[in-house]
């Protein structure tokens, strides 16, 4: 069997949730969860995460590969959102709303006024959004999503709205995009039961709603329960390390499947 269960790991964060919805690992009763981080393999490109969030998180951006290759790291930071669940005027601040100077950049981030650069797009569930390396975004209050992104914990926060965190103003202005976000590509059905979220950036993204062949190194996300996976049952709430190959066969399939580019 390629197929591997990954382990579910709780992680604090100041903009979490104590009522996380049930099946996932807690921390104390008093601690905010905001992110299960799902166990990478060794040396995995991808890393799968479900986020819970009460507050806005920081106004921050991540270093494409270049970028972090120049600074040590094995690989940049690409991001894909699947959208759970949102409460009424709930948002995600992805991209500027024009183009600015690295200087303009700078200056928002300090002043503050960069919240109103910020280009906040309200959300509702089954939403998707690719962020590439470099943009400049935040996710709001009130939402659960999935997370999918490139293995790499590095954020450049540029404002976090006066909480006593440290910022990273010019490593953050020095990689940012200062501008629009400009997704890869829109969403295309590709054959029925298979459909296209995003491709063309630094892993491609799917959603399969019937039975398929899984191929290379991959991450598989159910966002309900439904099938199996090399003959285990796929739950909502868990994530799956591909190796080689998988079949993924059933009723009610309903998966989102990674593959770095």
């Amino acid at each position: 069997m390629n197929a591997a269960r990954l382990r579910a790991v709780p992680v604090e964060r100041v903009w979490g949730r104590r009522d996380i919805p049930t099946g996932f690992p807690r921390l104390a009763d008093d601690v905010p969860v905001g992110e299960i981080w799902f166990e990478a393999p060794a040396g995995a490109g991808l890393l799968v995460k479900y986020l819970f969030t009460a507050e806005r998180l920081s106004i921050q951006v991540h270093p494409d590969d270049a970028a972090a290759a120049a600074r040590g790291f094995p690989r940049g930071k690409d991001e894909a959102w699947f959208v759970l669940d949102a409460e009424p005027g709930a948002t995600i601040g992805l991209g500027l709303i024009r183009n600015v100077t690295r200087e303009e950049l700078r200056a928002a981030a300090l002043d503050g006024s960069i919240e109103a650069l910020l280009d906040w797009r309200p959300v509702a569930r089954g939403d998707v959004f690719y962020s590439p390396a470099g943009t400049v975004h935040a996710i709001g209050g009130g939402i659960a999503l999935i997370e999918i992104q490139q293995n790499l914990d590095l954020t450049y926060r540029l404002y976090d709205y006066g909480r006593p965190r440290e910022l990273h103003i010019e490593e953050a202005a020095s990689i940012a995009i200062p501008g629009p976000w400009v997704p890869p590509s829109p969403p295309r059905a590709a054959t029925p039961g298979r459909e296209i979220l995003a491709q063309g950036g630094a892993f491609s993204l799917e959603r399969l709603t019937a039975p398929a062949g899984v191929r290379g190194e991959a991450v598989v996300v159910p966002i309900a329960a439904g099938g199996f996976i090399d003959g285990e049952a796929l739950e909502a709430g868990s994530a799956w390390s591909v190796a080689e190959s998988a079949e993924i066969i059933g009723d009610a399939i309903d998966v989102l499947v990674a593959r770095p580019a």
